[in-house]
């Protein structure tokens, strides 16, 4: 991407999109921000972006808008082309989970997101949060914002912390996939498949987290049931269900020697055991009902 000079997007209004996308390019780049018209020289300009507003979708030329798409396109905001013009949108869309509904949000109305969320329209007003209102309003309250205004630093760190969680994503994922192990545990006539992450690899930030994302972007979602993780808080490990697989309840494990804290809810436990082969037979035991 061109270093930007300026970053333009539309007077009135804001909304989510505009507001996140314009978040994101403030973080890599650092420059004012313009709320206004774009002129037809500041389109041409690669050095300008030009966010929800311009008529154009140019990554070349950081031109970010999805307005003059026609109405059968599949729901698109400004924030989904300024992530795809940076390679990081697919991820988005599989890790981000609140980015589809903005999608839908700005390009179909609140109406058509209720029908597509299955939810009553009601309930789109509902998701609304105090922080989203004051973000928004305060941002669209300037024509300009410059670096170390409270509105901006804010603004920035918010696109950092998208960014870094991105691209986090995606070193998570390819950590799991050279370290991980996958188990297949027997129980009676059926089998559970397990993927196990050793402490030996390295302990990730969030390690269950890490492996969920692997099992996810893998298409492994409809054959893991269960994750084992190095526990961040002692020596052993954390052993839960994937997406809250029935067969297993780790509740049932609470009383076991090795297990010191079994989630009442049965989702997960943590245990001292650290030999695959006992892990595995708690795995075992959690969805046994002897």
């Amino acid at each position: 991407m061109t270093e930007l000079s300026t970053i333009v997007t539309h007077p009135g209004g804001a909304h989510k999109d505009d507001l996140i996308a314009t978040c994101v390019l403030v973080a890599l780049h650092g420059c004012p921000v313009v709320r206004r018209d774009p002129t037809p020289e500041e389109v041409a300009d690669p050095s300008v972006a030009v966010v929800d507003v311009g008529g154009e979708d140019d990554a070349a030329l950081n031109n970010f808008d999805h307005h003059q798409f026609p109405r059968e396109h599949p729901p698109t905001c400004s924030l989904s082309l300024v992530l795809a013009g940076l390679g990081l949108y697919e991820d988005a869309r599989q890790f981000c989970e609140w980015l589809e509904p903005a999608e839908w949000f700005d390009s179909r109305g609140p109406k058509k997101t209720a029908e597509w969320l299955g939810v009553p329209r009601s309930a789109i007003g509902k998701l609304n949060s105090p922080i989203d209102m004051t973000l928004l309003r305060r941002f669209a309250s300037e024509t300009e914002h410059r670096p170390g205004e409270t509105v901006y630093e804010f603004m920035r760190m918010t696109g950092e912390d998208l960014l870094g969680y991105l691209r986090g994503v995606r070193s998570d994922i390819e950590f799991v996939g050279l370290h991980s192990q996958r188990w297949s545990v027997k129980v009676g006539t059926e089998t559970i498949e397990a993927l196990f992450l050793p402490r030996a690899a390295g302990v990730r930030q969030e390690p269950s987290s890490s492996l969920a994302r692997f099992i996810r972007a893998s298409g492994l979602a409809g054959e893991v049931g269960a994750m084992v993780y190095p526990d961040r808080r002692g020596e052993g490990y954390g052993i839960g269900r994937y997406v809250d697989d029935p067969r297993l309840d780790f509740s049932r494990l609470d009383g076991e020697q090795d297990v010191h804290f079994a989630h009442m809810s049965g989702f997960m436990c943590k245990t001292s055991a650290t030999e695959p082969g006992r892990l595995q037979e708690l795995i075992a035991a959690a969805a046994s009902d002897a």
